[in-house]
Parts: C-alpha cells; sequence; structure tokens
C-alpha cells in the first residue's frame, strides 16, 4: 500500500521520479547515508540530490559532530556538493530527497539553491521547517516555486533514527 503524502501548494501534483529511480529507491540512498552517518556516531540523517534527469550529484550524511560544525547537516553538505559538481549553486532542475524534514536552516539552502522539488522521510515536530513547526516553501511571494511531499517510507526513517538514539541511552 502507498503512504499518503503532502503536497505543497500552490505547485500543485508531486511530478513523477527522476529517470530511472521511484521515489522510493531515491529515499533508500537516503537511508543509506544515514545508516552511514550513525555508524559514524552522528545523528543519522541521509540526502541525496538528483537532477531529472536521473543523475545522482551528491549523497551525504550529517557530521556536525566529526566536523565540529553546526552547518554540517546532510541536507547541506549535499547541496554544497551539487553546487561544486555541477559549477553553479543554482539546482533549479535537482530534487534534493532526505530522510528527516529539514530545518529552518536547511530550508534557507533549499530555496537559495532554487531546488525544483523535495521529499523527506519523517516528520520533525520538534524542528520541521517545512511543514511541521514552519511552511519555508509556502511562501510564493519570495519568487521560489520548491514543491516538496514528506512522509515517504516515514516507518523506516522514523526506525534509524530510533534505533540510533537507543543505541546512546
Amino acid at each position: 500500500m502507498r503512504e499518503s503524502f503532502l503536497a505543497a501548494k500552490p505547485w500543485g501534483p508531486v511530478p513523477e521520479a527522476p529517470r530511472g529511480f521511484s521515489w522510493e529507491g531515491l529515499m533508500e540512498l537516503a537511508l543509506d547515508m544515514a545508516r552511514k552517518g550513525a555508524e559514524q556516531g552522528e545523528v543519522p540523517v541521509g540526502a541525496v540530490v538528483c537532477d531529472l534527469q536521473g543523475t545522482i550529484l551528491a549523497k551525504a550524511h550529517n557530521l556536525s559532530i566529526q566536523n565540529c560544525d553546526p552547518t554540517a547537516h546532510a541536507e547541506i553538505l549535499a547541496l554544497r556538493a551539487a553546487g561544486l559538481r555541477r559549477n553553479n549553486y543554482r539546482l533549479s532542475d535537482c530534487v534534493l530527497v532526505v530522510s528527516l524534514e529539514p530545518c529552518f536552516m536547511c530550508m534557507g539552502a533549499i530555496r537559495e539553491a532554487r531546488l525544483a522539488g523535495l521529499v523527506f522521510g519523517a516528520y520533525d515536530k520538534r524542528a520541521g521547517a517545512i511543514c511541521s513547526c514552519y511552511e519555508g516553501l509556502n511562501c510564493p511571494e519570495l519568487g521560489v516555486g520548491t514543491w516538496h511531499y514528506g512522509g515517504l517510507m516515514a516507518d523506516a526513517s522514523i526506525a534509524v533514527l530510533q534505533k540510533f538514539f537507543k543505541e546512546k541511552r
């Protein structure tokens, strides 16, 4: 059974996944990165940037602890790597797939990258800035039209986070 998704308005329905992928396949790559981060003692959040033609431009996981850098979230690192690969900070023909709803800082980076879309796994009721605590992409007056949907494979994303925090205690 397919999970329900929250699509951003006014940009309409969620488009098909990039060529050669399903949204679930891309989320599985993000979850693999989250698990890799957990193995390194980082909060397990993983991200993938893919262009609409199906090229994976970047994959990343949180590195805030290892790098002593509060900005080293998976989303930021993946966007930086994709921008470098493209030699352009604008990624308007790309989507970001991330295992956890982005925070306020990452939402700002998503807006600045001018991403075509965002897909995320678990909702973050404490700090999510896409729809849980703040609707940061629903500001059409700012001229950025990034669509989003959340809840994709949310149970798997939550399980990775819960396992990590249970083992930390």
